[in-house]
């Protein structure tokens, strides 16, 4: 941008002095050309006087006078014949002078004069005044080259200026830019000032009420995510008591750990709506998967599942909260026990990633994927689900950096690859 506003203006600038500067040379060459001219008819007037008169006496200073003025070569042309002054040829312009006639045409090196004096002793006289090119053109050059100079400065001076609005533009531009930046990476006490020339300054203000806007609708989502979970809590916490109140003691413990699952994600929901717009979390993804298939371990044993697990030696941390791992780690094994009949076997691989970060692999010897069926789109699924599991682990994967993969084996079932990058910093 500031490229093109120096190249514009620079392009308007040039165009104005060279449209001023030509006609203004031309007239200058014009004017120094008509004062070599005036100043050798002033000569020839002052010569003529002389001429007529005839008196030699008179005639001759006057003529050496007049031709040793200046750099002009004055003649003198009478009837006689004799020639006074600069030796010249008798060209056809003199001829002419001679005949009653003034006239002036260009000759090699300069410009020849011819003034006709009539009336003479013996006839017409001619004076003749050569004009060099030296004398057609002085002061020319070094006019030319102040007006060069002029124009040059000139045009300097619009590119310093220009340069330094460009400057004010591109700057104001870049914070803008900065600020969207800011905003999107999720700080959202960015503000762009609304100080900036001209229109920038209308879309800065623009820009900020935006990100107002933006805060004040998180904070109602985080007031409305901590008033749903607190209502949440009071019936969790009944169910965890009649859990508790149960004689089986398996069948307490199961529903006792349902409900614990219950509440990590209703707590889960609500620190992730209190750190909405802030840093990015780390967990230790061995540690975390490990703990989530130890506790769907329980479920698979009743519905007899066979459960393997491949766990790398941790800690590996990926650039994801724990209680997002969590939920992550829950959707892909919840979909196993959803869409698989009772006594299919699955199995979980965690591995280290390269450049850091972890993968995780479920595998399920299930039937697969219905034909036709993306089930990483939000609210489709082929199941009956609610189809937000594979949904989940996608968000999560794209805010990690990762990348979520879903893949129908040759030999069936479901193959589902979650990477997850490491932590910032």
């Amino acid at each position: 941008m500031r490229r093109r506003i120096l190249v514009l203006v620079g392009a308007t600038v040039l165009l104005v002095l060279v449209a001023f500067a030509v006609p203004l040379a031309t007239l200058i060459r014009s004017v120094a050309e008509s004062s070599a001219v005036s100043a050798a008819t002033v000569q020839a007037q002052v010569l003529t006087p002389a001429v007529a008169g005839g008196d030699r006496s008179v005639l001759v200073p006057a003529v050496q006078n007049a031709d040793g003025r200046d750099a002009s070569d004055v003649s003198v042309f009478l009837p006689d014949g004799t020639v006074l002054g600069a030796p010249a040829p008798r060209s056809p312009v003199v001829r002419l002078g001679l005949l009653g006639t003034s006239a002036s045409t260009e000759a090699a090196g300069g410009r020849e004069l011819v003034f006709a004096v009539t009336g003479a002793a013996g006839g017409n006289a001619a004076i003749r005044v050569f004009v060099p090119d030296a004398e057609l053109t002085r002061g020319v050059t070094r006019s030319w080259l102040l007006l060069g100079g002029l124009s040059l400065v000139l045009l300097a001076g619009g590119l310093l200026l220009a340069d330094r609005l460009a400057r004010t533009l591109v700057d104001a531009t870049t914070d803008l830019s900065g600020v969207s930046e800011r905003l999107a990476a999720g700080d959202l006490s960015a503000r762009a000032d609304p100080g900036a020339p001209a229109e920038l300054g209308v879309v800065a203000s623009a820009l900020n009420g935006l990100a107002g806007r933006i805060s004040e609708l998180l904070r109602e989502e985080r007031e409305n995510v901590a008033d749903l979970a607190h209502r949440v809590r009071t019936p969790l916490t009944a169910l965890q008591l009649d859990a508790e109140a149960l004689r089986d003691p398996d069948e307490s413990a199961r529903l006792s750990a349902g409900v614990d699952g219950v509440r990590r994600a209703v707590t889960g929901a609500i620190e992730q709506a209190r750190r909405r717009g802030g840093t990015t979390r780390s967990a230790d993804a061995a540690a975390v998967v490990r703990e989530r298939v130890e506790f769907w371990r329980v479920l698979a044993e009743d519905t007899d599942r066979s459960v393997t697990l491949h766990l790398a030696d941790g800690p590996l941390p990926v650039a994801c909260a724990p209680g997002d791992l969590e939920a992550c780690v829950d959707a892909l094994l919840g979909n196993v026990f959803a869409h698989t009949p009772d006594g299919t076997a699955f199995d979980v691989e965690l591995s280290a990633r390269a450049g850091g970060g972890a993968r995780i692999v479920v595998h399920d010897d299930g039937p697969g994927l219905p034909p036709g069926t993306d089930p990483t789109s939000r609210g489709v699924s082929g199941g009956g689900s609610t189809g937000l599991g594979l949904d989940i682990a996608r968000r999560t994967a794209d805010q990690g950096g990762g990348a979520l993969t879903v893949l129908s084996p040759a030999g069936g079932g479901l193959r589902v690859e979650l990477e997850l990058g490491p932590p910032a910093g």
